[in-house]
Protein backbone atom coordinates (compact mmCIF):
# COMPACT_ATOMS: atom_id res chain seq x y z
CA UNK A 1 0.00 0.00 0.00
CA UNK A 2 1.20 3.48 -1.08
CA UNK A 3 2.14 6.32 1.43
CA UNK A 4 -1.32 8.80 0.47
CA UNK A 5 1.61 11.41 0.55
CA UNK A 6 3.11 9.00 -2.01
CA UNK A 7 0.37 9.66 -3.74
CA UNK A 8 -0.28 13.53 -3.88
CA UNK A 9 3.48 13.71 -4.73
CA UNK A 10 3.68 11.64 -8.01
CA UNK A 11 1.22 13.81 -10.40
CA UNK A 12 2.92 14.35 -13.27
CA UNK A 13 0.90 11.65 -15.48
CA UNK A 14 -2.02 13.53 -14.40
CA UNK A 15 -4.21 15.93 -16.33
CA UNK A 16 -5.17 18.51 -14.19
CA UNK A 17 -3.81 19.13 -10.40
CA UNK A 18 -5.13 17.29 -7.22
CA UNK A 19 -7.59 19.28 -5.69
CA UNK A 20 -6.10 21.67 -2.47
CA UNK A 21 -8.29 20.49 -0.16
CA UNK A 22 -8.22 17.35 2.38
CA UNK A 23 -9.58 13.71 1.00
CA UNK A 24 -11.98 12.18 2.30
CA UNK A 25 -11.35 8.58 1.64
CA UNK A 26 -8.42 5.99 0.75
CA UNK A 27 -9.32 3.14 -1.11
CA UNK A 28 -7.19 0.33 -2.70
CA UNK A 29 -8.19 -2.05 -5.10
CA UNK A 30 -7.19 -5.63 -5.66
CA UNK A 31 -7.73 -8.07 -8.54
CA UNK A 32 -9.70 -5.95 -10.46
CA UNK A 33 -10.80 -6.66 -13.79
CA UNK A 34 -11.88 -4.62 -16.90
CA UNK A 35 -14.08 -6.02 -19.04
CA UNK A 36 -15.53 -3.18 -22.04
CA UNK A 37 -17.55 -3.83 -24.24
CA UNK A 38 -17.85 -1.45 -27.78
CA UNK A 39 -21.49 0.12 -27.59
CA UNK A 40 -23.30 2.21 -30.10
CA UNK A 41 -23.02 5.83 -28.90
CA UNK A 42 -26.77 6.54 -29.75
CA UNK A 43 -27.57 3.42 -27.50
CA UNK A 44 -25.93 4.83 -23.81
CA UNK A 45 -26.53 8.29 -24.98
CA UNK A 46 -30.57 8.03 -23.27
CA UNK A 47 -29.06 6.46 -19.94
CA UNK A 48 -26.25 9.63 -19.43
CA UNK A 49 -28.62 12.38 -17.47
CA UNK A 50 -27.86 16.10 -18.91
CA UNK A 51 -25.78 18.46 -18.83
CA UNK A 52 -22.98 15.45 -18.91
CA UNK A 53 -21.39 14.61 -22.61
CA UNK A 54 -20.82 10.84 -23.17
CA UNK A 55 -17.49 10.55 -24.06
CA UNK A 56 -16.45 8.19 -27.10
CA UNK A 57 -13.04 6.76 -28.94
CA UNK A 58 -12.34 5.10 -32.53
CA UNK A 59 -15.98 6.37 -32.90
CA UNK A 60 -17.77 4.55 -29.68
CA UNK A 61 -19.19 4.84 -26.47
CA UNK A 62 -17.48 2.02 -24.17
CA UNK A 63 -19.45 0.47 -21.27
CA UNK A 64 -17.52 -1.52 -18.34
CA UNK A 65 -18.54 -4.34 -16.19
CA UNK A 66 -15.74 -4.31 -13.04
CA UNK A 67 -15.57 -6.83 -10.20
CA UNK A 68 -12.80 -6.28 -8.03
CA UNK A 69 -11.77 -6.50 -4.10
CA UNK A 70 -11.76 -3.14 -1.90
CA UNK A 71 -10.36 -2.19 1.20
CA UNK A 72 -11.40 1.06 2.46
CA UNK A 73 -10.17 3.94 5.31
CA UNK A 74 -11.44 7.03 6.45
CA UNK A 75 -8.36 8.61 7.60
CA UNK A 76 -6.33 5.94 8.87
CA UNK A 77 -9.52 4.23 10.22
CA UNK A 78 -10.26 0.54 8.29
CA UNK A 79 -13.74 0.51 7.32
CA UNK A 80 -13.76 -2.29 4.99
CA UNK A 81 -11.08 -4.99 4.26
CA UNK A 82 -11.18 -7.46 1.66
CA UNK A 83 -14.66 -6.39 0.77
CA UNK A 84 -16.10 -7.36 -3.10
CA UNK A 85 -17.09 -5.01 -5.25
CA UNK A 86 -19.10 -5.01 -8.90
CA UNK A 87 -19.26 -1.40 -11.04
CA UNK A 88 -20.99 -0.98 -14.52
CA UNK A 89 -19.87 2.69 -15.87
CA UNK A 90 -19.09 4.37 -18.97
CA UNK A 91 -17.27 7.58 -19.77
CA UNK A 92 -18.57 11.34 -19.71
CA UNK A 93 -17.21 14.88 -19.93
CA UNK A 94 -18.22 18.10 -18.35
CA UNK A 95 -16.35 21.42 -19.03
CA UNK A 96 -13.43 19.72 -20.85
CA UNK A 97 -12.68 17.44 -17.97
CA UNK A 98 -13.57 13.68 -19.08
CA UNK A 99 -14.50 11.45 -15.89
CA UNK A 100 -16.63 7.93 -15.01
CA UNK A 101 -20.41 7.84 -14.96
CA UNK A 102 -21.78 4.70 -12.67
CA UNK A 103 -25.06 2.86 -13.75
CA UNK A 104 -24.42 1.14 -10.61
CA UNK A 105 -21.91 -0.07 -7.92
CA UNK A 106 -22.56 -3.38 -6.01
CA UNK A 107 -21.36 -3.96 -2.69
CA UNK A 108 -20.82 -6.74 -0.06
CA UNK A 109 -21.35 -4.48 2.80
CA UNK A 110 -24.47 -2.87 3.88
CA UNK A 111 -22.64 -0.21 5.66
CA UNK A 112 -20.62 0.35 2.63
CA UNK A 113 -23.27 0.82 0.81
CA UNK A 114 -25.27 3.41 2.90
CA UNK A 115 -22.15 5.04 3.27
CA UNK A 116 -21.75 5.68 -0.01
CA UNK A 117 -24.96 6.65 -1.06
CA UNK A 118 -24.99 9.06 1.44
CA UNK A 119 -21.69 10.53 1.43
CA UNK A 120 -21.33 10.35 -2.56
CA UNK A 121 -24.96 9.95 -4.24
CA UNK A 122 -23.69 7.11 -5.77
CA UNK A 123 -26.07 4.26 -6.89
CA UNK A 124 -24.96 1.25 -4.90
CA UNK A 125 -26.58 -1.72 -3.93
CA UNK A 126 -26.42 -4.42 -1.55
CA UNK A 127 -25.23 -7.69 -3.19
CA UNK A 128 -24.13 -11.37 -1.94
CA UNK A 129 -20.81 -11.68 -3.42
CA UNK A 130 -17.73 -13.66 -3.46
CA UNK A 131 -14.14 -13.35 -5.05
CA UNK A 132 -11.61 -16.49 -4.44
CA UNK A 133 -8.28 -17.10 -5.55
CA UNK A 134 -7.58 -20.31 -7.20
CA UNK A 135 -4.27 -21.52 -7.98
CA UNK A 136 -2.40 -24.49 -9.62
CA UNK A 137 0.88 -25.04 -10.73
CA UNK A 138 1.60 -25.71 -14.41
CA UNK A 139 5.61 -25.75 -15.80
CA UNK A 140 6.43 -24.45 -12.70
CA UNK A 141 4.31 -21.44 -12.62
CA UNK A 142 1.43 -20.49 -10.79
CA UNK A 143 -1.78 -20.50 -12.99
CA UNK A 144 -4.46 -18.27 -10.85
CA UNK A 145 -7.82 -17.33 -11.85
CA UNK A 146 -9.83 -14.99 -9.78
CA UNK A 147 -13.90 -16.37 -9.48
CA UNK A 148 -16.09 -13.58 -8.98
CA UNK A 149 -19.90 -13.78 -7.96
CA UNK A 150 -22.16 -11.46 -7.31
CA UNK A 151 -25.84 -11.36 -6.73
CA UNK A 152 -27.99 -8.04 -5.90
CA UNK A 153 -30.58 -8.43 -3.33
CA UNK A 154 -32.93 -6.35 -3.99
CA UNK A 155 -33.68 -7.21 -8.01
CA UNK A 156 -31.98 -9.39 -10.19
CA UNK A 157 -28.48 -8.41 -11.34
CA UNK A 158 -26.14 -11.22 -11.50
CA UNK A 159 -21.92 -11.61 -12.40
CA UNK A 160 -20.56 -15.00 -12.44
CA UNK A 161 -17.42 -15.75 -14.15
CA UNK A 162 -13.62 -15.91 -13.38
CA UNK A 163 -10.73 -14.04 -15.13
CA UNK A 164 -6.40 -14.32 -14.84
CA UNK A 165 -3.99 -11.85 -15.66
CA UNK A 166 -1.31 -12.50 -18.76
CA UNK A 167 2.02 -10.41 -19.38
CA UNK A 168 3.32 -8.02 -17.15
CA UNK A 169 2.12 -5.08 -15.82
CA UNK A 170 2.40 -1.46 -17.49
CA UNK A 171 1.10 1.97 -17.54
CA UNK A 172 -1.66 3.08 -20.66
CA UNK A 173 -0.05 4.82 -23.38
CA UNK A 174 -1.55 8.59 -23.71
CA UNK A 175 -3.50 8.62 -27.05
CA UNK A 176 -4.43 4.73 -26.81
CA UNK A 177 -7.66 3.25 -25.99
CA UNK A 178 -6.63 1.75 -22.81
CA UNK A 179 -5.50 5.44 -21.66
CA UNK A 180 -8.95 6.60 -22.57
CA UNK A 181 -10.69 4.10 -20.44
CA UNK A 182 -9.01 3.69 -17.43
CA UNK A 183 -6.77 6.96 -16.67
CA UNK A 184 -9.92 9.31 -15.45
CA UNK A 185 -9.54 11.36 -12.72
CA UNK A 186 -12.95 12.17 -11.09
CA UNK A 187 -16.25 10.93 -10.99
CA UNK A 188 -19.62 12.21 -12.00
CA UNK A 189 -23.13 12.44 -10.31
CA UNK A 190 -26.22 14.68 -11.51
CA UNK A 191 -29.08 15.07 -8.83
CA UNK A 192 -32.08 16.81 -9.93
CA UNK A 193 -30.14 18.48 -12.83
CA UNK A 194 -27.02 20.10 -10.59
CA UNK A 195 -23.62 18.38 -11.38
CA UNK A 196 -21.55 17.13 -9.36
CA UNK A 197 -17.75 16.14 -8.99
CA UNK A 198 -15.62 13.75 -7.12
CA UNK A 199 -11.72 14.13 -7.56
CA UNK A 200 -9.81 11.09 -7.49
CA UNK A 201 -5.79 10.80 -7.59
CA UNK A 202 -3.79 7.57 -8.00
CA UNK A 203 -0.74 6.33 -9.66
CA UNK A 204 -0.82 4.99 -13.42
CA UNK A 205 -2.59 1.97 -13.96
CA UNK A 206 -0.64 -0.84 -13.78
CA UNK A 207 -2.82 -2.34 -16.28
CA UNK A 208 -2.02 -6.51 -18.17
CA UNK A 209 -3.77 -8.25 -20.80
CA UNK A 210 -6.64 -10.82 -19.17
CA UNK A 211 -8.54 -13.33 -20.51
CA UNK A 212 -12.07 -13.99 -18.57
CA UNK A 213 -14.97 -17.02 -18.82
CA UNK A 214 -17.84 -14.92 -18.03
CA UNK A 215 -20.85 -17.67 -17.22
CA UNK A 216 -23.54 -15.00 -16.63
CA UNK A 217 -23.90 -11.10 -16.57
CA UNK A 218 -26.99 -9.64 -16.82
CA UNK A 219 -25.47 -6.30 -14.88
CA UNK A 220 -25.70 -4.14 -18.39
CA UNK A 221 -29.02 -5.36 -18.65
CA UNK A 222 -30.32 -4.43 -15.24
CA UNK A 223 -29.36 -1.02 -16.35
CA UNK A 224 -31.15 -0.82 -19.11
CA UNK A 225 -28.40 -1.32 -21.62
CA UNK A 226 -28.56 -4.48 -23.45
CA UNK A 227 -25.15 -5.79 -25.04
CA UNK A 228 -24.65 -7.58 -28.46
CA UNK A 229 -25.16 -11.42 -28.53
CA UNK A 230 -21.16 -12.84 -28.97
CA UNK A 231 -19.70 -9.51 -28.80
CA UNK A 232 -16.08 -10.01 -26.89
CA UNK A 233 -14.86 -7.69 -24.44
CA UNK A 234 -11.67 -5.60 -24.45
CA UNK A 235 -9.87 -7.26 -20.96
CA UNK A 236 -7.39 -5.84 -18.48
CA UNK A 237 -6.40 -6.94 -15.16
CA UNK A 238 -4.86 -4.74 -12.60
CA UNK A 239 -3.55 -6.60 -9.49
CA UNK A 240 -3.60 -3.52 -7.11
CA UNK A 241 -4.21 0.25 -6.91
CA UNK A 242 -4.15 2.83 -4.14
CA UNK A 243 -6.76 5.33 -4.84
CA UNK A 244 -7.59 8.60 -2.41
CA UNK A 245 -11.13 10.23 -3.41
CA UNK A 246 -12.42 13.70 -1.97
CA UNK A 247 -15.92 14.36 -1.13
CA UNK A 248 -18.24 15.15 -4.36
CA UNK A 249 -18.64 19.01 -5.07
CA UNK A 250 -21.48 20.80 -7.16
CA UNK A 251 -19.90 22.32 -10.34
CA UNK A 252 -21.91 25.57 -11.32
Amino acid sequence: MHDPNYILANTSHRPWPVPKGPWAINMTWRNLLFAHWRVPAQQLRPHIPEPLVLDEFDGSAWLAVTPFVMDLRLRGISVLRNTPELNVRTYVRYEDKPGVFFFSLDLASALGVWGARVGFGLPYWKATMQARISRRMQTGDADEWIAFQSQRVTKPAEFRGKYRHRGQPSAPSAGSLEYFLTERYCLYNVEKGKVYRAEIAHLPWPLQLAEAELERNTMPEAAGIGLTNGTKPVLHFARELDVLCWKPKRVS
